[in-house]
C-alpha cells in the first residue's frame, strides 16, 4: 500500500465545505481523500482548494474522478479553487472543468454555490 503524501482539512461555510489539499495527491491518497469527503457531509457544493497542492499524478487525478461520481451520486455540486496554469490545463485536457466548476478565489466558489 502506497503512503499517503497529502492531507485535506474540511471547513463549512453554510451549504458547502471546503476541503484544503496540501502536498502530494497520487493514488496513495485515497484513504485520506474519501474520508475527507465524508467529513464534508451533506454540503450541498464541495468546494477543493488546490492552493497548496505540490504534486498531482494520474492516480490522483483518478481520484478526483472517484470524488466526483461520489459527489453527483449524493447531488452535490464539485468545484474547485487555487490551480496553478499546469493543472488548469490538465483539467482542460482530460475535461474535468465541464463537470468541476474552476474558480479563481474561494469566494468565487462559495458564491457560486450560493454561500453568501
Amino acid at each position: 500500500m502506497t503512503e499517503a503524501t497529502a492531507t485535506f482539512g474540511v471547513r463549512r461555510h453554510g451549504a458547502a465545505s471546503v476541503v484544503d489539499i496540501q502536498g502530494d495527491v497520487t493514488s496513495g491518497s485515497e484513504d485520506v481523500l474519501m474520508s475527507a469527503y465524508e467529513s464534508a457531509g451533506d454540503a450541498g457544493a464541495i468546494v477543493l482548494n488546490f492552493s497548496d497542492l505540490s504534486y498531482m499524478n494520474s492516480g490522483g487525478i483518478g481520484l478526483l474522478v472517484t470524488l466526483l461520481v461520489r459527489a453527483n451520486r449524493r447531488s452535490q455540486q464539485l468545484m474547485a479553487y487555487g490551480l496553478s496554469d499546469h493543472y488548469r490545463q490538465i483539467f482542460e485536457l482530460t475535461r474535468l472543468d465541464e463537470a468541476v466548476s474552476i474558480h479563481d478565489s474561494e469566494q468565487s466558489a462559495l458564491r457560486a454555490a450560493g454561500v453568501r
